[in-house]
């Protein structure tokens, strides 16, 4: 057995890795989409969606300690559900969600390399970028756990740096009059930007990957999931001071794709663009490589479930295959399809999925050990950003209902014919599901016998 001393993740390179998942494009994009509903109230909006996440990574901590698996939401899925194809239906609609997700961050770096190297966004040399950052992030990840920990912490740090640098100095140019409650919006707005400001937390979930690889995660996982959650919420309301103290919000509305970056220009001027337009560039790279990470140990552990062909299980380098295809399933998202309206759908497709975990867990809380009072609160929290994200997104994307309808059809015909080809059959690969297999192997020897 492999002595603890030698686990890629302690408490602050877990820390660092959720970090690095949550500030990844979230909050240089959708802080001026956010704040083009919510104005310069949309600093309570990143407290109650920061309260939505808590009580989510609560409930998935939980689970983790009492089903350590890398599969993470794919594992505690079959454990609440059993071996069905509920389960392995949500588990492939979580994947493909996930993948939409990464591809959406990888096309967002392309358009921030494209505009620093060329100065236009241009279709053709943004997707050269999102090609690129995914192929390397693919090498690292087929490196190891340790070298995927050490990287996340440097370039977290980095990014980190230039964000609490920029807030800082930024905060001594705000002007006040641009945060007066007089020209705040309604207070329903705040609440119907709530979805928008969950999304920014929502890589949270990868520190549950690492479960396996870390070093006590009795103690460990729940400390890193409060602390990166609780860090990050801070960084938040800080940043959106900072950006709305400094900008009008007509400015801001205008410059929603980039508000950080215009929000240097006062305190540093075009450098300071440059500065934060690194930084974003920086911060989905983190993102990328985070999450990369995660569905590596998603793919991999839905392989072994049974639910993908064996291709995704086999062994490559210190990593799996299922990194090699995950990455040629990106590759195509990010040249032939076009991401926006895909990634709304399934972003409101994860929060669906958080909901059914949270759900199936209060089946399992005497396992678990969980308060079920904060478990009741992640299921109503996470079902009012649910509402709010679909009255939101319906704007946009009228038919968005029949949409994510479609796609767990989609989820459910996919693993049917994986059933059907892969002849496989679903089982958990946490310690109590290795007992139950060697006890029906067991049962099948004496049978025979």
């Amino acid at each position: 057995m492999k002595n603890n001393s030698t686990k890629a993740f302690g408490l602050w390179s877990a820390v660092f890795l959720g970090i690095g998942s949550m500030v990844g494009a979230g909050i240089f994009v959708l802080l001026g989409e956010a704040g083009a509903i919510a104005g310069n109230l949309v600093w309570i909006s990143f407290i109650l969606g920061g309260i939505i996440a808590l009580l989510s990574g609560y409930s998935l901590a939980k689970l983790a300690i009492a089903y350590p698996s890398r599969g993470g939401i794919v594992e505690y899925l079959v454990q609440c559900y059993g071996k069905g194809i509920f389960s392995g239906s949500l588990s492939v609609l979580f994947y493909l969600s996930a993948m939409v997700a990464i591809a959406m961050v990888a096309k967002t770096f392309g358009t921030y390399a494209a505009m620093m190297s060329i100065g236009v966004n241009n279709p053709l040399w943004a997707n050269i970028y999102a090609v690129g950052v995914l192929l390397l992030f693919m090498l690292i990840n087929l490196a190891g756990s340790s070298l995927i920990a050490k990287s996340e912490n440097v370039i977290v740090i980095i990014k980190l740096s230039i964000i609490i640098l920029f807030t800082v100095v930024v905060f001594f140019y705000i002007n006040p009059a641009l945060l007066s409650l007089k020209d705040a919006p309604p207070v329903m707005n705040v609440f119907s930007s709530v979805a928008l400001t969950f999304f920014a937390f929502e890589g949270f979930r990868v520190i549950t990957n690492t479960v396996e690889d870390m070093d006590n995660p009795d103690k460990t996982m729940l400390k890193a999931m409060m602390i990166a959650i609780l860090f990050v919420m801070a960084l938040y309301v800080a940043v959106t001071f900072a950006v709305f103290g400094n900008l009008p919000l007509a400015e801001i509305i205008k410059a929603q794709d980039y508000a950080l970056a215009e929000a240097a220009k006062p305190a540093f001027g075009h450098i300071g663009f440059t500065i934060m337009a690194v930084a974003a560039l920086i911060s989905t790279a983190s993102s990328i490589n985070a999450n990369l990470y995660a569905v590596t140990n998603v793919t991999y552990q839905m392989a072994k479930n049974g639910e993908l062909p064996e291709v995704y299980q086999r062994n490559v380098w210190h990593s799996s295959e299922g990194l090699i295809v995950s990455t040629i399933i990106l590759i195509a998202f990010v040249l032939f399809f076009d991401l926006t309206e895909i990634a709304a759908i399934g972003s409101i497709s994860i929060l669906f999925i958080h909901a059914f975990v949270h759900i199936g867990h209060l089946l399992k809380i005497s396992e678990t050990k969980a308060s079920k009072v904060l478990i009741i609160l992640a299921i109503v929290t996470i079902t009012v950003a649910i509402i709010l994200a679909l009255n939101y997104t319906s704007k946009h994307i009228p038919n968005v209902g029949y949409f994510i309808s479609g796609g767990f059809i989609l989820a459910f015909m996919i693993e049917i014919g994986l059933r059907l080809i892969t002849k496989r059959v679903i089982t958990t690969q946490t310690h109590s599901g290795m007992f139950q297999h060697i006890e029906d192997e067991i049962k099948n020897f004496i049978g025979e016998k």
